[in-house]
């Protein structure tokens, strides 16, 4: 089934939270991954699904800093992951499949954004590797439980997308690096990435959905200079926020707990959300909202699992 890239009228928009998406949603029994899930909006992710009586497991590069941002919350776990080491991600990876629980929710939340030119594992460029590779091997490598969950796996993308499409003569920025670039390249493979699997995955049950949380001040800007935040009109000297449309963290989980969680997108799947809503498509390079018909291409989609597949050695449906 292919879902229409068209808003359905959910009742929600910009400014609904997390928590008010899942008012009347009982989530116990349910089992949530949520990756990044101790910092911004992934953090208010994680509570909001905990608050429903969702058991949320939280893989993270830093361990112990989110044992502390978690705190006391009910229900929350917390193991070791770094998205941008394949041997990480295979032993977290084993880790949670040994443990025979399914995974009814999988959101691939966590992301670096206009880093430095980085390079981690084979000479991979940090931002394609992080936010789509390790993703793409996490959840290949997840599929037997993802698969007994039945549920949705999320792929947190951005309006970053519209930046790029993927560079196919130059994924990993060898020859040229814009760290702008190299982010909207990622972030358009986050969108095709839920494109291929859930043609791949519907068949198991399972529904797969990538979102744009919004414009959000969290530690996800960390590797942008004051100056550079100003210039974009972002902050003021002081720090404060500046735009109008900038949303709180918990603004920014609902549209990613909505895409995991609501009724309303029972069915379907393979579609960019924005707002609580599924998005409308727009051809306009400068637009402030919408998403790129590059990023919803099957055939786009297709080409980019295959060459995931390669990179990684991973694909929990090559023989299907």
């Amino acid at each position: 089934m292919t879902t229409p890239q068209h808003k359905i009228g959910s009742g929600f928009g910009a400014r609904s939270t997390a928590e008010e998406v899942l008012r009347g949603i009982d989530l116990s029994g349910k089992l949530a991954i949520v990756t990044g899930g101790y910092s911004g909006i992934g953090l208010e992710t994680t509570r909001a699904l905990a608050g429903a009586g969702a058991r949320v497991v939280v893989p993270a590069r830093r361990p112990e800093a989110a044992r502390e941002a978690i705190g006391d919350l009910d229900g929350v776990e917390v193991d070791e992951l770094d998205l941008g080491d394949l041997a990480s991600v295979r032993g977290f990876a084993e880790r949670f499949l040994a443990t025979g629980r399914d995974a009814d929710v999988v959101i691939c939340n966590a992301a670096v954004m206009a880093c430095p030119e980085t390079r981690v594992g084979p000479g991979w460029e940090a931002q394609f590797a992080t936010n789509h590779l390790g993703h793409y091997t996490l959840v290949n490598l997840l599929w037997p439980a993802i698969a007994r969950g039945r549920g949705r796996v999320v792929a947190v993308s951005s309006g970053g997308h519209r930046r790029s499409g993927i560079r196919w003569d130059d994924v990993m920025s060898e020859r040229s690096y814009d760290k702008w670039q190299a982010y909207g390249q990622a972030k358009t493979a986050n969108v095709l990435f839920a494109v291929h699997l859930d043609g791949l995955a519907q068949a198991a049950g399972v529904r797969a959905f990538a979102v744009h949380p919004g414009g959000i001040l969290t530690p996800l800007q960390r590797h942008l200079p004051k100056e550079e935040m100003m210039a974009l009109g972002w902050i003021d000297e002081e720090g404060n926020a500046l735009l109008a449309s900038l949303k709180t963290p918990g603004q920014g989980a609902a549209t990613q707990v909505w895409a995991a969680t609501s009724p309303q997108l029972d069915g379907m799947g393979g579609v960019y959300c924005e707002d609580c809503d599924i998005a409308e498509p727009t051809t306009e390079p400068d637009a402030p909202s919408g998403v790129r018909p590059y990023a919803t291409d099957p055939a786009e989609a297709a080409r980019l699992w295959a060459l995931s597949a390669d990179l990684t050695g991973v694909d929990a449906f090559a023989s299907r």
